[in-house]
């Protein structure tokens, strides 16, 4: 079975929690990526920061990017998987909180991140029949 580990993309980097959204776009922007994950100064996962969280409760809210910091938009408990997890785990995982990328953890640091493409190149069809339901449907409109 294959795990976490073998699935993820190397190198995640980590955005301080007390660096701006501003910024947090910036790193995105530079490193061709829609999330990163937030740090402690202990390097310990704090949250996940996606570029839609900055455009959608940051600015369509009416703050301020160059003022809030990424550890005001990550609420609650940071989702992630342990690097033994095997696919089914990460498969669960990421279907029952609705996330489409997930950090994985080895001896408490992030070592990467598992995204809907990346299952898409490591799974069997079969298994990505079934995640092709909440994770990727489009948001609800208005009206």
């Amino acid at each position: 079975m294959t795990t976490a580990k073998q699935i993820m993309h190397l190198g995640a980097q980590c955005v301080p929690e007390n660096e701006t959204l501003a910024r947090a776009a910036q790193l995105m922007r530079d490193m061709g990526v829609g999330s990163l994950p937030i740090c402690g100064s202990d390097d310990k996962l704090r949250g996940i920061i996606t570029d839609r969280d900055i455009v959608i409760k940051c600015i369509a809210a009416g703050g301020d990017p160059n003022t809030t910091t990424c550890m005001e938009m990550a609420k609650g408990t940071p989702i992630w998987v342990d690097a033994k997890a095997d696919e089914d785990e990460v498969l669960k995982t990421m279907e029952q909180h609705k996330i489409r990328r997930v950090p994985v953890i080895e001896d408490h640091q992030i070592i990467g991140m598992i995204s809907e493409a990346d299952l898409a190149q490591h799974l069997s069809n079969e298994k990505l029949a079934h995640t092709n339901s909440p994770n990727t449907a489009a948001p609800p409109t208005g009206g």
